[in-house]
């Protein structure tokens, strides 16, 4: 059997971190078996789906390299198909048409309330005869689920699931203006896309009952179940705005690298031994349902941002250079030119091993792009005080003329300007620093200055006098 996923958000929001989890948990199982993974837009919520949200869902699965097979399915325009399916199961006694008011289903409601009895449709019109219509009434059409036996779910995270037929009530199919509901329109299209697995979050597990039972009504065979918990916040409740971003997009303004972000959230959830650092080869070579745990997993920003942190030292360098740049023209406004690009490829791998993020990055690549004095550190601007900047003074007088300007000569430099000043090596260093970096954190000095330049480090000296 060739496996076919699908991954199917509702265009009603962003997409949703547990959403990305799911996407990248069928897409995983989908590329270990070589098979395909779809993607349906779920927008038969008119007024809640935008296109702002499915170009946001686009971008984030595009962003984190979740590549479906095949043009994006979008359900409002299947309707047809799916009020057909529903004509076939009327006509096949599978379905009937239900009259009821809205008033006569609130008093439906009201009564189970008071009898504290589950608030399900009674079945009024499953055996009455349609000539005892009330006139002008447009039906609903609902189906005619089995009352006795069970539903049995074999989940392939849940284990065998069962449920009581007598607990389901009647669901509607197809609603009084003809729209089909949720519940149809899914079972439709996973039929028709040929879905093989459906891998979502166990909040649908309910859904799964309900929609085996339209599956079996029309013939057709399940597909296999796979139910993953969801996330919870580091509090142990369930993932929410209040613990922080729940966007991709947010997560990759934060700085993250899409290959951290699918290292974590595979950790989330599917383990493989104690292995937590896991390639994305390694993933798909790897990745099975069985590795999926049943309890939920708990989000915790402090070890994606470790995490990232390793993926970042990892990167390839013009390719942190290329999203540096992207963050200081953005985020920062400035222009960076061909001096600053080369400096920042020449001074990547200092950087890359003191930032955890891409904004961290950015942040300490500034002095490498902007050009003369750097804006100081109130840290800075105290070792910047009057020794500091003499010593500095009578430094620049040994640069101007130092041949070669090579990271060993300049290191002996500074050593002997601190011994003929009779202070130990910081005092000249770290104010050396503070005037080239405006800060008194940076990679290493000398390589700092060795890519900086002659002509440079002395400018930023004077600057500085």
């Amino acid at each position: 059997m060739s496996v076919v996923t699908r991954f199917a958000p509702s265009p009603t929001g962003f997409l949703h971190i547990g959403g990305a989890r799911t996407a990248l948990f069928n897409w995983l199982f989908t590329r270990h078996h070589g098979g395909r993974f779809l993607l349906r837009i779920e927008d038969t919520d008119r007024k809640r789906s935008t296109q702002e949200a499915v170009d946001a869902i686009l971008d984030g699965l595009t962003w984190l390299g979740l590549d479906w097979d095949g043009e994006p399915v979008y359900q409002f325009q299947q309707q047809g198909r799916h009020a057909e399916v529903a004509y076939q199961m009327l006509e096949a006694g599978h379905a009937y048409r239900c009259y009821c008011s809205t008033e006569e289903l609130q008093a439906m409601r009201e009564r189970a309330k008071a009898e504290k009895r589950p608030l399900r449709y009674d079945g009024t019109w499953r055996d009455r005869d349609p000539s005892e219509a009330p006139a002008g009434v447009d039906p609903v059409i609902r189906l005619k689920a089995p009352q006795t036996g069970e539903t049995v779910i074999e989940d392939r995270v849940q284990g065998r699931v069962t449920v009581q037929n007598a607990e389901l009530d009647d669901m509607v199919l197809l609603r009084a203006d003809g729209s089909p509901t949720y519940m149809l329109s899914v079972v439709v299209d996973d039929h028709d896309m040929g879905i093989t697995h459906v891998i979502r979050g166990d909040d649908h597990l309910n859904n799964a009952f309900r929609q085996a039972q339209v599956f079996r009504a029309m013939g057709w065979g399940l597909p296999e179940f796979a139910h993953i918990p969801l996330i919870y916040g580091p509090d142990g409740a369930k993932l929410s705005k209040r613990h922080g971003a729940l966007g991709v997009d947010a997560y990759r303004d934060m700085g993250m690298l899409p290959e951290a972000m699918r290292n974590y959230l595979l950790r989330l959830g599917w383990g493989h031994g104690d292995d937590e650092i896991i390639a994305t080869a390694e993933a798909v070579a790897w990745f099975d349902l069985e590795g999926v745990g049943r309890s939920p997993s708990r989000f915790d920003m402090a070890k994606l941002t470790n995490l990232n942190g390793h993926y970042l030292r990892q990167a390839d360098d013009d390719r942190l250079v290329a999203l540096t740049v992207a963050r200081l023209e953005g985020a920062h406004g400035l222009t960076v030119d061909e001096t600053g690009r080369a400096r920042l490829l020449a001074g990547m791998a200092g950087l890359k091993e003191r930032a955890k993020d891409l904004v961290e990055l950015a942040e300490n690549s500034l002095f490498y792009v902007r050009d003369g004095a750097q804006p100081l550190s109130d840290k800075a601007a105290k070792l910047l005080d009057a020794d500091g900047r003499t010593n500095l003074a009578a430094l620049a007088q040994t640069l101007a003329k130092l041949e070669p300007w090579e990271e060993a000569t300049l290191e002996a430099a500074v050593r002997a300007q601190a011994e003929a000043a009779g202070v130990k090596l910081g005092k000249v260093a770290q104010p050396l620093r503070a005037a080239l970096t405006g800060s008194n954190a940076s990679p290493g000095l000398f390589e700092v200055m060795r890519i900086l330049g002659r002509e440079e480090t002395l400018a930023r000296l004077a600057g500085q006098a």
